[in-house]
């Protein structure tokens, strides 16, 4: 059982008063130090997980209209990365309230796996304490700043570039972009296109303009070779970017 204090505390910095300080107690306590681990917070953390995921979904969905499907799968894999929601338990101290066992040092820095385990568990105690909405407003508060951070980032992702620099590292050759489909009057028309580099062909994308039919059908390309995840959260010591170039040896 956590001291009471703790627990006031941790409502004070998520913004929430539980009805149930039972489910607030188990989000903050690690594996590590449970009597059973059924009674730690990875239950909770496999919970708050998905309902992350659905606000993150539906908030960029909303927020970025003019985002392609390749840049919001960016933008929202960027915002519930482990290293993200780390960074928001750190910074706003949930990450000291955490009770571990012996042999894991609070005073030092715990693991961003711990640390972002705790802000998933305290969004599934919130759902279950308060409902969707509440868990909703909990992580639009958290993440504010976040989302418009990795939005502003995705902006300046050029797909075709990355592609290229990939495949000229890897296989010395240059993506040709091929019109599949053109579709609607003169004055708006539609274009399908697909890439073929290194050999292969990868799947098609539809776009208002070839420009952004291409930038799709590019960023589908690094996505079926495997590299997408190169596109996601680089960070180092809590700050993160999003990175626009691909490792040596990617």
């Amino acid at each position: 059982m956590i001291d009471s204090a703790i627990l006031a505390k941790g409502m004070e910095i998520l913004g929430y008063q539980f009805k149930d300080s039972a489910l607030l107690d188990t989000a903050l306590t690690h594996a590590s130090c449970a009597d059973d681990r059924r009674h730690s917070n990875e239950r909770l953390e496999f919970l708050g997980d998905s309902v992350l995921g659905l606000v993150i979904c539906h908030h960029v969905y909303d927020q970025y209209p003019e985002k392609l499907e390749g840049e919001l799968t960016i933008l929202k894999s960027a915002v519930v990365s482990r290293k993200t929601c780390a960074a928001i338990s750190n910074e706003t101290g949930l990450t000291a309230l955490i009770s571990v066992g012996p042999g894991m040092d609070k005073a030092g820095r715990l693991p961003h796996s711990l640390a972002a385990g705790v802000f998933e568990s305290v969004v599934g105690a919130i759902y279950l304490d308060g409902g969707f909405d509440a868990a909703r407003q909990f992580i639009l508060r958290a993440t504010e700043k976040w989302v418009k951070l990795y939005a502003s980032a995705t902006n300046q992702q050029n797909y075709k570039s990355i592609l290229q620099q990939h495949t000229q590292r890897t296989s010395g050759g240059t993506p040709v972009y091929e019109v599949l489909a053109e579709s609607g009057p003169d004055h708006d028309k539609s274009f399908c296109i697909r890439v073929l580099t290194a050999g292969r062909t990868f799947e098609s994308a539809w776009g208002q303009t070839k420009k952004q039919a291409e930038q799709q059908a590019a960023f589908n390309a690094l996505r079926e070779l495997g590299v997408t995840a190169e596109l996601g959260i680089a960070s180092a010591e809590g700050t993160s970017t999003v990175q626009t170039s691909f490792p040596a040896g990617a």
